[in-house]
């Protein structure tokens, strides 16, 4: 269990004790990402009450508990950067600047969504933002994240993709077919793993052969990274690097494993009854993204 502990600095020379955040970035950026992370659980929580009042149709996945990876992830990239998202992808769309109005309009089916109401929870596209767009198939935005890095390498434009996925995903053919096309030409691409440990209601000690998705980066001859997914200055160090080795021109993709947990079910109509009361209270208690940051 990672134990929070607030870092008082007695002058600058204490600065390089200090998590990679706070040597990075400025007071106002990281108040900013702060607020980014509140805002995501604020807009999940309503988004939540209005489906269970009826108010929103279809079905919705929440990524409460895992702010910090969607944040982390989305702090290091210029603004014309891209990301892929997946079908638990709400922080994904706000940590990378999407109106939270628009995205409840899209919830609502109204015509001022970003999609006009058509797309829903799932499918939500920003692409002023570098936001190419949330996916309701598993695995599904992986290859369209490495066209569009193929696409940044050919026309020499400097930008980086960040492509979301979860645990279950690593077990798609998309994934290994794209991590392979990444590699062999060396695109300014970044894979990003959430392992929230359950792929639906499936842990990912049952479904998946190695221990950790990361470890599947060495068949594609890329490095492969393990981070504390609620911890958002470690989740915006690796991704740091990985976006400063892809934008080297030669370099490549690197795949990142960020180690979260979703405190609701994988959907609104799941019951949880694959995890313990203890597992998610332990989580929520004590391993909470924002208490975290807030502590130190």
């Amino acid at each position: 269990m990672v134990q929070a502990k607030k870092v008082e600095p007695q002058d600058t020379g204490d600065r390089h004790n200090l998590p990679y955040a706070f040597r990075t970035y400025s007071p106002d950026q990281l108040k900013e990402a702060l607020h980014k992370m509140y805002l995501i659980r604020r807009f999940e929580e309503g988004a939540e009450e209005s489906y269970t009042r009826g108010l929103i149709h279809g079905t919705m996945h929440l990524s409460i508990g895992q702010e910090a990876s969607a944040m982390g992830s989305c702090l290091p990239l210029n603004d014309d950067d891209m990301i892929t998202s997946t079908h638990r992808g709400h922080g994904h769309c706000i940590a990378k600047g999407a109106d939270v109005k628009r995205m409840f309009a899209e919830f609502f089916g109204k015509e001022t969504g970003y999609c006009k109401g058509r797309g829903g929870s799932m499918h939500i596209a920003d692409v002023s933002k570098g936001n190419l767009g949330a996916n309701g198939i598993v695995g599904g935005g992986i290859p369209i994240a490495v066209g569009a890095a193929l696409s940044a390498k050919k026309q020499k434009n400097g930008k980086v993709v960040v492509s979301f996925f979860g645990d279950g995903a690593n077990n798609e053919g998309a994934f290994h077919e794209a991590l392979n096309m990444a590699s062999v030409w060396k695109l300014p691409v970044v894979f990003v793993c959430e392992n929230n440990g359950y792929g639906m209601s499936t842990s990912t000690r049952r479904s998946t052969a190695v221990a950790n998705v990361a470890d599947r980066a060495s068949a594609y001859n890329m490095p492969g990274v393990i981070v504390d997914g609620n911890n958002l200055s470690e989740v915006a160090e690796a991704v740091s690097e990985a976006t400063e080795r892809a934008r080297r021109g030669g370099d490549g993709p690197t795949l990142i494993e960020n180690k979260t947990y979703r405190i609701r079910g994988h959907s609104k109509s799941d019951r949880n009854r694959y995890r313990t009361k203890e597992e998610i209270e332990h989580w929520q208690n004590d391993r909470d993204p924002i208490a975290h940051f807030e502590l130190i």
